[in-house]
């Protein structure tokens, strides 16, 4: 809905802006046939927005799902075909690999489209980005949101809540660690046992740890899995981690070492404890350097100069405060941002784009110029303040 909302009336075809003061007329034209490769974790919904995206721009699109995603991306094109028949319109406007999808094939797709787009994770996004085709590519995420001293505690746990456990943490923007001051760490800690989630001890933390790597690597038979599956296959005895909404772990370092400082796609919330909120900044720093960098983060404050202190200083694209992070990066219907499943991380994450994925992306402009009164700036106007502070030679 909120991707339709965002296209809903925007010009898109032909000439779609005029400005006769700068005598520029901007034509758009569509960027051709586009390839998009998306996540396992997000077969339907990131294929289905890109589509609309792609579409808008008078432009035909091949999804490469991964393996296990096929049969849902495979479904979501009955669906497309379904309603381009209605219109009269070609079905080969959209379209998915063919089995067997594999790695071989998505790469040679990357290299016979005119425009590509990945979302997904850092080899598949790197592959993208070498393919030698023009794209727009976007990295995973590993959220970290910040509660400050001043926060409201009870508001900030409901919406880490549903961050955390929205379609069982497969979300790039899913909230994966918490930076808590001191001064409210135990209230805090509280407020997120009332909404389900459940804190293990050292031993149980090993033992999740267990299930969700092995050898190094992250367990594919955890990822996206209720909580009652996870506690099986980390054998939680405890009834309260049976029952669990989301598990979590305090942690305090960072890195290969700790791996529940990364992405976990799973509802595990790691949790650090800082001494003030400058600790806070260069703990979640620190998270992000591994994993992350770029993406998003979170606050939840009432203090002004925290969220101007912290947007100076985070190297992320997205900073959302007081808000549920897995709702509000993608766009919501209550703040700014245009509606995607595919959010760029800048240079920082290696990415062309800072932006949330658009139907902008996939326009090609001609911008017509015409003559207009020539306008030539005075040099006082260009060196003046230079010429005051240092003379003129």
């Amino acid at each position: 809905m909120g991707t339709l909302h965002d296209l809903t009336g925007e010009k898109s075809v032909g000439v779609i802006r005029n400005d006769e003061a700068s005598g520029i007329t901007e034509i758009a034209k569509p960027v051709g046939v586009v390839g998009a490769v998306v996540p396992s974790t997000n077969p339907g919904a990131t294929p289905a927005n890109i589509a609309m995206m792609a579409l808008k721009g008078r432009n035909a699109i091949i999804i490469a799902p991964s393996p296990k995603g096929l049969s849902t991306s495979n479904l979501l094109l009955t669906y497309i075909h379904e309603e381009l028949e209605k219109l009269g319109a070609p079905l080969d406007l959209v379209q998915v690999l063919p089995a067997p999808v594999n790695k071989a094939k998505t790469i040679e797709l990357m290299k016979q489209v005119d425009f590509l787009t990945v979302t997904g994770s850092r080899n598949n996004v790197r592959l993208g980005q070498t393919s030698g085709t023009p794209n727009i590519c976007v990295s995973e995420g590993n959220v970290v949101s910040i509660v400050d001293a001043s926060a409201d505690i009870q508001s900030a746990a409901r919406k880490i809540f549903l961050s955390k456990i929205f379609d069982n943490a497969t979300s790039c923007s899913n909230d994966n660690s918490v930076v808590i001051e001191a001064a409210v760490y135990d209230e805090m800690m509280h407020a997120l046992q009332k909404q389900g989630g459940y804190l293990c001890n050292q031993i149980e933390k090993e033992q999740l740890q267990d299930a969700l790597w092995m050898n190094g690597k992250r367990n594919p038979e955890t990822v996206a899995k209720d909580p009652a599956v996870i506690a099986e296959a980390a054998s939680l005895q405890n009834p309260q981690a049976e029952k669990a909404s989301f598990f979590m772990v305090e942690e305090t370092g960072v890195g290969e070492q700790y791996p529940f400082s990364g992405e976990k796609l799973a509802v595990v919330l790691t949790i650090y404890k800082a001494k003030d909120f400058n600790d806070a900044i260069q703990i979640t720093k620190g998270i992000l350097s591994y994993h992350g960098r770029g993406h998003s983060c979170g606050l939840h404050t009432s203090t002004e100069k925290h969220i101007e202190q912290i947007g100076l200083e985070m190297d992320v694209c997205r900073l959302l405060i007081n808000q549920v992070q897995v709702a509000g990066n993608g766009g919501s219907f209550d703040n700014g941002l245009n509606f995607t499943l595919s959010m760029g991380g800048g240079t920082w994450a290696g990415n062309n784009t800072c932006d949330n994925l658009s139907y902008k992306h996939f326009l090609n402009i001609t911008k017509v110029a015409r003559l207009i009164p020539e306008v030539v700036p005075p040099e006082e106007e260009l060196w003046g303040s230079y010429w005051k502070k240092y003379g003129r030679h």
